[in-house]
């Protein structure tokens, strides 16, 4: 039975082939992930700073013991960030709907980003720990109710079948990369050469303007999606309500839920690799690397834009390179392997770094290592993570799709408190043993996944196959489209953040 959805207000329109809607998530999801990424940038930074240390009591921590600690706070936050998606995807799928759960989310996460930013000198001595934990908290409880529902409200703007979802998903994504641009630019400036919390609390501003956004425009350009629950919706489409509470899983959706389950393995290790930019390649580019271009010292967090640049600059790229392969165009269990390859490639460009350095302590590694390292990790990116998202969307049954979004982000969290686990290994067994190891567990995962890529598209029963037939004024349309912004507006997965 073809599942009946809430549409965009057909008086909303479109811009660029596609509802309005999705450029107002988009927005939204720009200024959330400049306050996420302009925290993320600078947290290990703030956290080994000697004037955080010394409010903290650390002082008796060796550098080597200060970047431990401040990869376990990272380790742990970033886990939890990425598994409380789980609680808020089930309270938008069977509660609060998905638009009630951003708004609340959003306002606990500039709640906590204030609160990472509240001046020490205007607590009481001892107690500004407290507050670092209180605002890691809201950021964590937080971005659990926000970070699922935004995004599957993209996939909700289009009927089953629909050709535009995947290239939406691309432009959604690139609004990631957009608010993390400046979220790295702006955030990590401010803390790097001016103040930490100041920095904080301008990351604060920045959740802020986007649940304005929301608040004020939703109803304009998203009608009802994202309202009612969608375990409600799924039971309006069936005959008989009741027995459909009780219905079991059929075996399509539980080979396509296996799909998922199996890419989230080889997705927990692509994130512990890729993660790494946040810790130990982060320590590595502020305390290992010369940074100075052109006569002037860089902040270190800005070496981290390299990934959100290329990610605009290679995403149309790459979405023209699947659609110009046509019927060769590779499967999404395939890419995802091709991502691991790359992930591994940028780990051997840090191997280069390390070699540079040796044992030394006054030689400083070339910053090229590091930007080769990131693209090489952007390009398996772009290999994995925007299909990550829309797979999930094909293969989820409704009543549990906001659930399983949240599952997904879980795999994303272990991998990364997996990847801090792994950065502390820096400081034990030195770059190059630890960058080395995860370059060949990288290869050797995207190998095995290679192998096994028919099986799991048996398993999809056809989830990637065009449903829906587009007409010759649609198909022209849609041609038009790719003039203005960018992005070939085919089928451009295989693969997804």
């Amino acid at each position: 039975m073809q599942e009946i959805k809430p549409k965009p207000p057909t008086s909303a329109g479109q811009l660029f082939g596609h509802p309005k809607g999705l450029f107002l998530l988009f927005g939204t999801e720009m200024w959330e992930r400049l306050s996420y990424y302009g925290m993320r940038g600078i947290f290990v930074f703030y956290l080994t700073s000697t004037a955080t240390a010394a409010v903290f009591g650390w002082e008796q921590l060796s550098d080597t013991e200060l970047q431990s600690k401040a990869l376990s706070y990272l380790g742990w936050y970033a886990m939890l960030v990425y598994l409380t998606p789980i609680i808020g995807g089930w309270m938008a799928d069977n509660r609060w709907g998905q638009r009630r759960c951003i708004m609340f989310g959003g306002t606990l996460m500039m709640l906590g980003q204030f609160s990472l930013g509240f001046p020490h000198n205007w607590l009481p001595g001892g107690s500004q720990i407290y507050m670092l934990w209180l605002g890691l908290a809201l950021l964590i409880i937080g971005n659990g109710f926000f970070k699922p529902n935004i995004s599957t409200m993209v996939g909700d703007l289009y009927e089953e079948g629909d050709q535009r979802r995947d290239t939406a998903f691309t432009i959604f994504y690139m609004g990631i990369n957009l608010g993390s641009i400046l979220g790295y630019l702006v955030v990590g400036w401010i803390g790097e050469k001016v103040n930490y919390q100041l920095a904080f609390f301008v990351a604060g501003l920045g959740m802020l303007a986007g649940l304005i956004l929301q608040l004020t425009q939703a109803k304009r350009y998203l009608g009802k999606i994202g309202v009612e629950p969608s375990a409600h919706l799924e039971l309006k489409n069936q005959q008989n309500q009741e027995a459909d509470k009780r219905r079991p899983l059929t075996r399509e959706e539980r080979d396509r839920i296996k799909v998922i389950l199996i890419l989230g393995i080889f997705i927990v290790v692509f994130w512990t690799g890729f993660e790494q930019a946040a810790g130990s390649m982060n320590l590595f580019a502020k305390y290992r690397t010369d940074l100075n271009v052109l006569g002037w010292e860089i902040p270190a967090s800005w070496l981290q834009m390299v990934n959100p640049v290329f990610i605009l600059i290679l995403a149309p790229i790459m979405a023209s390179i699947w659609v110009g392969m046509g019927d060769r165009d590779p499967s999404s269990p395939a890419k995802f392997s091709m991502g691991l390859v790359f992930l591994g490639i940028g780990f051997l460009s840090m191997c280069g770094a390390a070699l540079q350095i040796g044992d030394s302590e006054t030689i400083k590694a070339s910053i090229w290592w590091l930007v080769f390292a990131y693209i090489f990790h952007t390009i398996g990116e772009l290999c994995l993570s925007p299909i990550g998202l829309s797979v999930v969307t094909k293969l989820s049954p409704l009543r549990y799709l906001s659930l399983m979004m949240g599952l997904w982000f879980a795999f994303i969290g272990i991998a990364n408190k997996g990847a801090a686990e792994i950065g502390k290994l820096v400081g034990v067994s030195g770059p190059l043993a630890t960058f080395g190891g995860v370059a060949l567990g990288a290869i050797i995962a995207g190998v095995i996944l290679y192998f096994i890529r028919e099986k799991l598209v048996d398993w999809m029963h056809g989830a990637e196959e065009v449903h829906m037939k587009v007409s010759e004024t649609t198909k022209e349309e849609l041609s038009i489209t790719a003039d203005h912004d960018g992005v070939p507006p085919k089928h451009f997965s295989g693969n997804d953040k």
